[in-house]
């Protein structure tokens, strides 16, 4: 064999070592999106159960409400038409590929919580509605949805944050542009969280 065939050979080895192990990186890169993008997928499911738990407790709330003599009329037309808004609103992982989307989903559903909060202030005014044990527990199961509604935010918000950074970091990033991994966003504090409420007494 001559030498220059040696040298061609050699070449050739070492190319298709290189291409070998590129290949391997890059499959081996899609599978670690493909099972970050799973874990996102599994949080945001959790998420969606959490509000429909409560968009189907809502009903059962209103109408108990509405049961009491007096109760102001517009304290649960605004609960009904707030989750109506919301139950427009298909939940899909397609979401969170939608920036516009998503932000008017987390609108619509700090609207329902703010006019479900209005709601039991409301509440307090009504001694016979408070002692409903029917109400009672409604308004229990629908605290604890609240506190499952927050933890299955956190854990979106925690996976979503391990999803991002691989997406952002390199060799990450050039994988992520190469099969088309994009960012998913972050569900954010309502508007005003930041502040304290007035507790006037």
């Amino acid at each position: 064999m001559s030498r220059t065939l040696i040298v061609v050979l050699v070449l050739l080895a070492l190319f298709l070592l290189v291409g070998l192990g590129l290949a391997g990186l890059m499959a081996s890169g899609y599978n670690r999106f493909v099972a970050l993008d799973e874990q996102v997928s599994a949080a945001w499911s959790q998420v969606e159960t959490s509000y429909q738990r409560r968009m189907d407790l809502i009903p059962n709330l209103v109408q108990t409400v509405k049961g009491v003599a007096g109760f102001e009329k517009e304290t649960y037309t605004a609960v009904a038409e707030a989750r109506a808004r919301a139950g427009q609103i298909t939940l899909s992982p397609k979401l969170l590929s939608d920036p516009g989307a998503f932000a008017q989903f987390q609108q619509t559903q700090g609207e329902l919580s703010s006019a479900l909060s209005r709601l039991l202030v409301t509440v307090e005014r009504y001694p016979e509605l408070k002692a409903n044990e029917n109400f009672r527990d409604l308004q229990t199961q629908l605290e604890g949805t609240e506190n499952r509604i927050a933890v299955a935010r956190k854990r979106y918000n925690d996976t979503v944050k391990v999803y991002n950074t691989a997406v952002r970091r390199f060799p990450g990033r050039l994988i992520a542009a190469i099969f088309g991994f994009e960012s998913r966003p972050y569900f954010e504090a309502s508007a005003g969280a930041e502040n304290a409420p007035k507790v006037e007494f």
